[in-house]
């Protein structure tokens, strides 16, 4: 069974679908973010909906919602969610700047990390057991009402570097 892969409008994601138009399984891209969805396992739409809530650095809870296959990363520009330094590599993996705390629950189902989302994690401030990249991250039906957590602050190394050259 051949799979045909294509772009969802908007997003960094790619789905791939059989000629039946069943598919489900999600498999992170490399550098530059998004997600590639395979196999047979549920027929969806990119209409599908999945609520959010992300819960701010300064405790407040945003609530968003996202198309199934959207990243994370995505969907906090497309709702232009007030996250400072919120995805500043633009989802190619060069910054940490999309830190997340998943519920356990959630994490559990989640996609082995890569070793590039590894890498640029090892950087992240506030890493936890349960920490993830939201630009590798793509919206799921199982993540319907999932709540993720933003870190108290953002490393991001590129800041470091500016700074450093001013002072």
């Amino acid at each position: 069974m051949a799979a045909v892969t294509r772009l969802i409008s908007g997003s960094r994601c790619l789905l791939a679908r059989s000629r039946s138009g069943m598919s489900a399984v999600r498999r992170p891209l490399r550098a530059g973010g998004g997600c590639l969805w395979t196999g047979a396992a549920r027929l969806f739409s990119s209409e599908d909906k999945v609520t959010v809530n992300f819960i701010n650095r300064d405790g407040d809870t945003i609530v968003a919602e996202g198309k199934v296959g959207e990243s994370l990363l995505d969907l906090v520009v497309s709702k232009n969610i007030d996250i400072d330094g919120f995805g500043a590599c633009e989802g190619t993996l060069a910054c940490s700047t999309c830190h997340l705390i998943f519920e356990d629950h959630i994490f559990r189902q989640l996609e082995p990390v890569t070793d590039e989302e590894m890498d640029m994690l090892d950087l992240a401030y506030g890493l936890t057991e349960m920490s993830r990249l939201g630009c590798q991250i793509c919206l799921q039906p199982f993540m319907n009402g999932m709540t993720v957590k933003v870190p108290e602050a953002v490393a991001d190394v590129r800041q470091a570097v500016d700074m450093g050259k001013s002072s």
